[in-house]
């Protein structure tokens, strides 16, 4: 906890920002706040914050700020390296994130989830299946819900999402289980290169004791070289092997020799969703879920909106929405669940990407064509040059890229919108993006003369970083 009356300087008002400046008000902290963007719903957030007693900072008042405030709290998307940071790291002040007054607050056990694809999967998996086991939960944290909404409930328990961006300003966390899904290749023009990138994701670990749990995917080398790293006790996932844990066998889901149930029993297609199971049934058992409610949890998920989502067919040709597939391990799991030919949306903001592992796996899948859009077209089309790949078309906005998907694609086949890129070039954020990309499939259906596209489902779920 924090002494009372410090004073605090809120950077980025998006949700976490507001959350926290909200908090931080109830607490009876003294409160400014600053955003570099100016439009009318910020100004809008500045003065509902103001109307409880916090004070906006203007640009040309921020040269000595960091001599007024104790503490920066940082919003996810801006980077720990920025001036404002830097200035006050060098005063000697603390820089926080959102999350960090969360933890900082929590009055009850937290299980935490990190990796760069499957988090948000995972998280409500778990959180479905605990409160079916009769154990309040509640998922939060990079999946849309501040963890300071929820870390003085008297009751129940917190499964956070922990992005990397979090990562950053996240320093006293101490999770009762820690889950470690994955780690590949995302993010490098934020945090530059691997190194970094891994250096955060393991940040989770940190101070974790031999009182807390790792769960961690053996599969992947990377996460598993992390079981030397950490003093908690740890227990693994596979699809390979039999591990202290639970893994996969011959269509079974095991955890240790106890069958939980077969993999025709999930709801959801796709190796990546079997890892996401694993993980969430050790964690169940952690927590002392019987078998029978972790089955109930399990085949009754629904899946997550803008991961692999059927949205429904139009003359015979099947849209899927993955929007949340903002990087390129995250397409190409979603590619792979794909039982039919496919035409393939590609683009948006470029991450740091080399593009050409992404063309080599797509030379060898159900894709039939590639359309580029966006503010890296150019850099995918040179991805799909240096590989041969030439089945792709070449387009600038997102509309448009979406009505030429739907003429090359014939009866039978789909158009899966899974960009491997940021959205931030047109949208701001990928919900608006899967959200634009159903109001345009629905839109063909009006033309069509058919009313509103079917129900939709969902065919399998993966998702990448939330801040993208």
């Amino acid at each position: 906890m924090y002494p009372d009356r410090q004073t605090f300087l809120v950077f980025g008002l998006s949700c976490s920002g507001i959350a926290a400046s909200e908090f931080l008000l109830k607490k009876q902290a003294n409160v400014y706040l600053y955003d570099e963007t100016e439009n009318p719903r910020i100004a809008e957030v500045k003065k509902a914050l103001e109307e409880k007693g916090a004070k906006s900072v203007e640009r040309e008042e921020l040269s000595r700020v960091e001599e007024l405030c104790d503490v920066l709290v940082l919003s996810p998307g801006i980077p720990i390296d920025h001036p404002l940071a830097i200035r006050f790291k060098r005063a000697g002040r603390a820089v926080v994130g959102e999350s960090e007054l969360a933890v900082r607050y929590m009055k009850n056990p937290m299980i935490a989830v990190t990796g760069t694809n499957g988090k948000t999967t995972t998280v409500s998996m778990i959180a479905d299946i605990l409160n079916k086991g009769g154990k309040k939960a509640y998922a939060c944290g990079n999946i849309g819900a501040p963890m300071v909404n929820y870390c003085e409930e008297n009751e129940g328990i917190a499964v956070a999402e922990i992005s990397s961006f979090q990562l950053e300003t996240l320093h006293s966390h101490q999770p009762h289980i820690a889950v470690f899904l994955n780690v590949t290749e995302d993010h490098l023009n934020r945090h530059y290169n691997m190194e970094n990138y891994l250096f955060l994701k393991g940040k989770l670990l940190k101070n974790l004791t031999a009182a807390e749990y790792a769960v961690l995917n053996y599969d992947d080398p990377a996460v598993r070289a992390f079981a030397e790293k950490t003093r908690a006790q740890k227990l693994f996932f596979s699809v390979k092997e039999r591990v202290r844990g639970a893994y996969y066998e011959k269509g079974e889901l095991f955890f240790g020799k106890e069958k939980i149930l077969s993999v025709s029993s999930l709801p959801s297609s796709g190796i990546h969703n079997v890892q996401n199971a694993l993980a969430a049934i050790i964690t169940a058992k952690l927590m002392g879920i019987k078998t029978e409610d972790i089955v109930s949890g399990l085949t009754s998920f629904k899946g997550i909106k803008h991961r692999i989502e059927e949205i429904g067919e139009v003359d015979g040709v099947l849209y899927i929405d993955d929007s949340k597939g903002t990087n390129i391990d995250a397409t190409i799991k979603a590619v792979e669940t794909m039982q039919r030919e496919t035409v393939l949306l590609l683009g948006g903001q470029n991450k740091g990407y080399d593009y050409k592992k992404l063309f080599s796996v797509l030379k060898d899948s159900l894709v039939v064509h590639a359309i580029v859009y966006g503010e890296n077209r150019y850099a995918l089309l040179e991805g799909a040059r240096l590989c041969g790949y030439e089945k792709i078309t070449l387009c600038e906005g997102f509309a448009f890229a979406v009505r030429v998907a739907a003429l090359k694609a014939k009866a039978g086949q789909a158009v899966l919108l899974s960009p491997a890129s940021a959205s931030f070039d047109e949208f701001a954020n990928y919900e608006e993006r899967g959200d634009t990309f159903v109001e345009i499939v629905q839109s063909f259906a009006v033309e069509k003369g058919k009313g509103e596209p079917m129900e939709k489902g969902t065919v399998g779920v993966e998702e990448s970083e939330n801040d993208e």
